[in-house]
């Protein structure tokens, strides 16, 4: 009998480690197109799931998604901040380009997450931050400058405090509003504890909100909304589970380069997959009723740096009057 262990797969919401888990050699993926480039200590990899195969192997939807890592955003370096919001900006313009949005197209900004709990309040903190205009284009136009989109934006809360699905109030807005485009931000999940905080993925294929913990909810995607959405995500915790795994993975290299034969100090735990060891781990944890989502301690300081990356990035990339070759994450 062979086991389902699908229920103790690594949970992550970014392309890049969905491509990586689907192929640890690094070998190609038919239906996946990816390329990397590296600058100043900013990496972006930019993946395209062009066919069903793609998408399946993945277990991503057809789209395009980049990735920015930046592990020295955890130095807190502030012209390294601005570095990265401008070259955010500038892989944010790439993708209103391939989706033919206009610079006068009507945009909405949604900041998705529970703004009362730190690690989930990336999306309100980037709705604070966000130059919103759209309010002078109805009531003043003839006093706007040129260089300008109408922008506006909310953070809707989360179902636990409004009792409203997310995606049907912003879908109300959007009948209301009638944006040519929706930006949904939320943080996400990773299976890597290096990319907490120091990872940004922007994709054109909408998002799930709470999906990174696993929540079923309602997605805010162009078939759901009847306009494009381009979602922009932070991964800010890991599982429990996810963390001994790394640790694991990490204690076998360690030890793999003192000695050929690791599994005379490893044991048993040496020979088993991912998978199964994720299932032991799980096992041992599921006395406590669940597996924990772990944050760092300094998430505080790294939410409110990220989400003024974020809304700096949007900033230059949404209205042309703001220059994306010269943006402060500390200006707004």
């Amino acid at each position: 009998m062979e086991l389902d262990l699908s229920a103790y797969s690594v949970r992550t919401d970014l392309a890049l480690e969905a491509r990586d888990m689907a192929s640890p050699a690094g070998s190609p993926i038919p239906g996946v197109h990816s390329d990397v480039s590296e600058e100043n200590g900013i990496k972006v990899s930019r993946i395209d799931v062009v066919t069903a195969e793609g998408a399946q192997a993945l277990g991503k939807l057809p789209g395009h998604y980049v990735t920015i890592e930046v592990p020295g955003l955890r130095g807190k370096d502030s012209d390294l901040q601005d570095r990265v919001a401008t070259v955010f900006a500038k892989e944010f313009e790439s993708f209103l380009q391939k989706l033919d949005i206009g610079p006068k197209a009507k945009t909405l900004v949604i900041g998705l997450g529970n703004w009362n709990v730190t690690p989930d309040a990336l999306g309100p903190l980037v709705v604070e931050n966000v130059m919103v205009t759209r309010h002078y284009f109805e009531l003043m136009p003839d006093q706007v400058s040129p260089g300008y989109r109408a922008v506006s934006a909310v953070a809707p809360g989360v179902l636990g405090t409004t009792g409203i699905e997310t995606g049907e109030i912003v879908q109300g807005i959007v009948e209301k509003s009638r944006p040519d485009l929706v930006i949904a931000v939320d943080a996400l999940a990773s299976r890597a504890l290096e990319r907490v905080n120091t990872t940004i993925q922007i994709a054109d294929t909408g998002i799930h909100p709470g999906s990174g913990i696993g929540n079923k909810r309602k997605g805010l995607t162009v078939d759901t909304l009847g306009v494009p959405v381009i979602a922009i995500g932070v991964p800010t915790v890991v599982y429990a589970s996810t963390i001994v795994n790394n640790a694991f993975d990490m204690m076998r290299a360690h030890f793999a380069r003192e000695t050929a034969n690791t599994s005379h100090i490893l044991g048993l735990m040496d020979s088993l997959q991912e998978q199964e060891r994720l299932e032991l781990v799980k096992e041992v944890l599921s006395p406590l009723g669940h597996d924990l989502l772990v944050t760092p301690k300094e998430i505080d300081q790294f939410i409110e740096d990220i989400a003024n990356i974020i809304a700096s990035g949007l900033n230059a990339a949404l209205h042309e009057a703001v220059d994306a070759d010269n943006v402060s994450a500390y200006t707004h």
